[in-house]
């Protein structure tokens, strides 16, 4: 466990705001592809819909994804999201292996 960890010593104000900013940050970044993100960070805009589920989200899958999107996945998708190439795909994969079974 990491002693230097302050995250939870956050006000949830604080806390709500910062995580509202990234999420609007993702959402004008669109030149920002889930794979890459997922390459180079291990999660990606569909995490964090993940993550608001786990959180206490009561909407579905895609209302999640639609919150974070800032609009319907499948719309997102179409818009801005590129085919893969297998140079992402095997980025994304190491990167999954250092999340240590969390993402």
């Amino acid at each position: 466990m990491n002693t230097n960890d302050q995250i939870d010593t956050l006000d949830d104000t604080v806390a709500a705001a910062a995580f509202r900013r990234l999420v609007r940050h993702l959402q004008q970044r669109h030149d920002a592809q889930n794979i890459d993100l997922m390459g180079l960070a291990g999660f990606c805009r569909n995490c964090l819909a993940d993550w608001i589920r786990d959180a206490g989200f009561e909407g579905d899958k895609a209302q999640a994804r639609a919150v974070i999107h800032g609009m319907p996945f499948d719309e997102w998708k179409a818009a801005y999201q590129t085919e893969a190439t297998p140079e992402q795909m095997a980025r994304m994969e190491e990167s999954l292996k250092k999340n240590g079974g969390a993402h």
